[in-house]
């Protein structure tokens, strides 16, 4: 079992975060969506009121891993974070070196370090052990707070807590406590939702998902991929789709009721994926009425993926539902009973 942050003293320690404030932004660097930034101030506020020495890290993925572009320095992140938080932030301009290291050793109790984007070194995605020893030297504890690259070999989630004292974040703790709860124990009927396409890379989620859901329902898309490449299924009897214009950019009426029928049975709802051309408002009813059917069936209910939590915020009704995740791909690893190796080593290091 991993340790937890509220295992550690942490008051005038200097505590190394890695979070992810991986958030989508405009050609000019402005942030588009902050929901990744919001999810992580539990834990920036809790090591603040402990007194900690907090230094924060991030990606923000750049076009080319190992360039510097401007367009991805994390200088709003600290806009947005000081704006959040009221105070000040100290920001520099890269995420390891002699600027990094005496900044760290001189930052006061409850005050924080934002370190550049860690992909502007391709050392971060290589998972290098050395540039990951360069990124110990800034902290006395590490805290694994980003739980969206939990499934990435990547030198600041699997290369620090073999060289620190870790744990997992607020963020991190609440993420796996409620997909466990879906996984483990979900109260019954459950539902799943799998929409957006590309089937390959849900096959896995879809068929150990079905070991525990009652109803699997999948977008048309997802439908037309099952019937062109013949695949084969555990359970194909609880896999739900449309039965006809599988190509049709937004469900149709009759669909819809079908859908929204298992829906408001259930007492567990797990989402990934909008259905349909979602991204334009006239074929947005079906995924909007997806939405309504999982609020209204007041279900426990876990939503994840991007472009889901795009939709929902925009709609302004994320706060409806139970638990938000921030990991797309992650959240699917987890749920598809793979071994995330971000976690994997924080269970296993022996600290």
């Amino acid at each position: 079992m991993f340790k937890l942050l509220k295992d550690f003293n942490v008051t005038d320690k200097r505590v190394l975060v890695r979070c992810d404030f991986n958030v989508p932004v405009d050609k000019k660097g402005n942030i588009l969506d902050d929901y990744r930034i919001v999810q992580s101030l539990p834990t920036i506020k809790y090591l603040i009121e402990q007194k900690a020495k907090i230094i924060l890290m991030s990606h923000l993925d750049p076009e080319s891993t190992g360039v510097v572009e401007n367009k991805y320095n994390l200088n709003k992140i600290a806009q947005k974070l000081s704006e959040y938080l009221d105070i000040s932030i100290i920001k520099i301009n890269d995420c390891i070196g002699s600027e990094a290291e005496s900044q760290s050793n001189n930052l006061e109790a409850g005050k924080i370090l934002l370190l550049e984007n860690l992909r502007f070194h391709k050392e971060e995605t290589d998972g290098d052990l050395e540039f990951a020893k360069k990124l110990s030297y800034l902290g006395d504890i590490y805290v694994n707070d980003a739980f969206s690259v939990c499934h990435r070999d990547h030198a600041s989630i699997t290369g620090l807590p073999k060289l620190l004292d870790s744990c997992v974040g607020l963020l991190l703790e609440k993420e796996v406590n409620n997909l466990n709860k879906v996984l483990n124990n979900p109260e019954k009927p459950m539902t799943t939702i799998v929409g957006g396409k590309k089937v390959e890379t849900k096959v896995k989620f879809i068929d150990r998902i079905s070991e525990v859901s009652d109803f699997v329902i999948v977008s048309g898309l997802i439908q037309k991929e099952i019937i062109e490449k013949k695949i084969n299924f555990k359970h194909p009897e609880k896999i739900i789709g449309p039965t006809d214009n599988l190509d049709a950019p937004d469900i149709d009426q009759k669909t819809a009721e079908i859908f929204r029928e298992k829906i408001l049975k259930s007492k567990t709802v797990l989402w990934n994926g909008p259905f349909g051309k979602f991204e334009d408002e006239k074929y947005s009813a079906g995924t909007l009425a997806i939405a309504y059917a999982i609020i209204e069936s007041n279900a426990f209910s876990v939503i994840g993926g991007g472009e889901t939590v795009e939709f929902l915020e925009k709609q302004g009704i994320i706060q409806k539902f139970s638990h938000v995740s921030t990991g797309g791909g992650a959240m699917l690893s987890y749920l598809s009973g793979e071994v995330l190796p971000g976690l994997n080593v924080l269970e296993h290091v022996e600290n």
